[in-house]
């Protein structure tokens, strides 16, 4: 049985940006009118490249990096919403990602539908999700909130249902991705405890935030992004200062 939760061996992720490209139905036809169709060019930008460690089971990893460095997408590449342009992922164990606001909810439906709606995507039953309703709903404190559009929502309580099915449903993989920058600072404290609580209990954590004041008390290892690559990975305090340090370069 594998020692890692998550391994990555070599990966690297780029995508296509299009440029000059028409950007209406109007402009397609303007341009076919005169003969000048230019469907434009376009030119592959590298996000990720030959990104290789592993996280163990039941580490607590931050990742930090400035706004571009590719946080978020080693995330969804690490949860399977991206594909690797190349290299291979591997993960041990049931894994739920956090990673953006709404991800995974139908905006007509409820709060309450969506529970089982978002719960059902991760693989769950209806059976198990119903021994785990009372305690979503009791977490998220939404009330009669719940019983509303999720269109409806604001960012605080998107994130108020997301973190609620996401602590409770039993993986052994837990993916965070910047969850605790909106919402109020009462319900930023509960999650903190409920990520240290699943931390405690064996579970993997990954977050990605700007926060190091939550990197150091929070986590045993700290992973650096800059410039489409790793810079730091280790001690937690060693890579906060790694990370404030892009910032004081000129």
């Amino acid at each position: 049985m594998a020692d890692f939760a998550i391994s990555l061996k070599s990966v690297g992720k780029s995508f296509v940006e299009w440029r000059e490209r028409p950007r209406s139905i109007k402009s397609i036809l303007s341009q076919l009118v005169t003969f000048r169709l230019k469907l434009g060019t376009h030119v592959s930008k590298t996000v990720l490249e030959e990104i290789s460690f592993d996280i163990k089971k039941g580490e607590f990893v931050g990742i930090m990096g400035r706004n571009g460095a590719g946080k978020s997408t080693l995330l969804k590449m690490m949860g399977g919403i991206y594909s690797p342009s190349k290299g291979s992922i591997e993960t041990s164990g049931k894994l739920i990602p956090l990673l953006e606001l709404g991800a995974g909810f139908a905006p007509e439906l409820n709060g309450y539908e969506n529970i089982f709606l978002n719960a059902s995507i991760f693989g769950y039953s209806s059976n198990y999700i119903n021994s785990k309703l009372n305690d979503i709903i009791e977490f998220s404190e939404l009330g009669e909130n719940l019983y509303k559009p999720v269109q409806n929502y604001s960012s605080g309580m998107l994130v108020r249902l997301g973190f609620s099915i996401a602590a409770h449903l039993d993986a052994e993989i837990l993916l965070f991705d910047e969850i605790l920058a909106v919402g109020d600072i009462g319900f930023q404290s509960k999650c903190l405890k409920k990520i240290k609580q699943l931390y405690s209990g064996g579970k993997t954590i990954i977050l990605v935030t700007h926060s190091p004041q939550l990197i150091e008390q929070f986590c045993n290892r700290c992973i650096v992004f800059d410039n489409t690559g790793v810079i730091f990975d280790g001690d937690s305090k060693e890579g906060t200062g790694t990370y404030r340090r892009l910032f004081s370069e000129k």
